[in-house]
């Protein structure tokens, strides 16, 4: 069933950061938003493109050859196999679109892992 979504009282209905949570789905990939705060960890995606698209705040996603600023209403897509850290210095809202199952951290099992991320 199809229904708008308000983004703003999604990204308000949780406090936790880095923490992906699930909009809607576009065919086989899911609309993600989550919240970012600090620096969460470096990693790749082996077979996805990762694309971020920043709601609210600034978002800086290091590289090993470079670093980009991402402001609000700014997109980047880190190719597959690229490794990169996400990290932030105030709160940023961030929405991302990518392939069903694809694991937030990557090739990295930590402690910011989400196996399974919550529809909201």
């Amino acid at each position: 069933m199809n229904k708008k979504v308000d983004i703003k009282k999604k990204f308000d209905s949780f406090s936790e950061y880095w923490t992906p949570k699930i909009l809607g789905e576009v065919n086989d990939s899911y609309v993600k938003i989550f919240k970012a705060k600090g620096e969460f960890v470096w990693h790749h995606h082996e077979n996805e493109d990762e694309f971020f698209l920043i709601i609210k705040g600034q978002l800086h996603i290091k590289m090993r050859d470079e670093e980009v600023v991402l402001n609000e209403g700014e997109f980047f897509v880190v190719p597959r196999g690229v490794e990169h850290l996400p990290y932030t210095i105030e709160e940023a809202h961030v929405l991302l679109l990518e392939p069903k199952g694809v694991l937030n951290t990557g090739n990295k099992n930590t402690d910011k892992t989400v196996e399974t991320p919550e529809w909201i």
